[in-house]
């Protein structure tokens, strides 16, 4: 049986990056998910303005009522092509200040 070894260029030693499956077309955004992904969280002031400029769900997501009926608008934030990557910015964001900084997280989990 073989064995299967991983080698890891990243900071993050559970780093795994997304799998994109858009074989055969180009991808525009693709420079632009690259940069996001490779933002590298070292500092607990700049996680913390993360965790803060980042919303941890979808704010646009909302139930109104209009003359006695419940409408539901859904979660818009899927429509933004860089939505993972900005996730995943916050979530590397929180692991390093709970990981790394020893801090407490749960003020910036919804």
């Amino acid at each position: 049986m073989e064995t299967i070894t991983h080698n890891h260029s990243h900071p993050q030693p559970n780093y795994y990056p997304p799998n994109y499956k858009r074989s055969g077309s180009f991808d525009i955004l693709n420079p632009l998910r690259r940069l996001v992904d490779s933002i590298a969280v070292k500092n607990a002031r700049f996680a913390h303005l993360i965790c803060q400029v980042i919303p941890c769900c979808c704010p646009f997501e909302r139930n109104f009522k209009l003359f006695g009926r419940t409408y539901h608008i859904p979660a818009l934030c899927k429509l933004n092509p860089l939505y993972d990557e900005f996730v995943m910015l916050r979530f590397r964001a929180l692991s390093y200040l709970a990981d790394e900084c020893g801090e407490d997280v749960t003020k910036y989990i919804c």
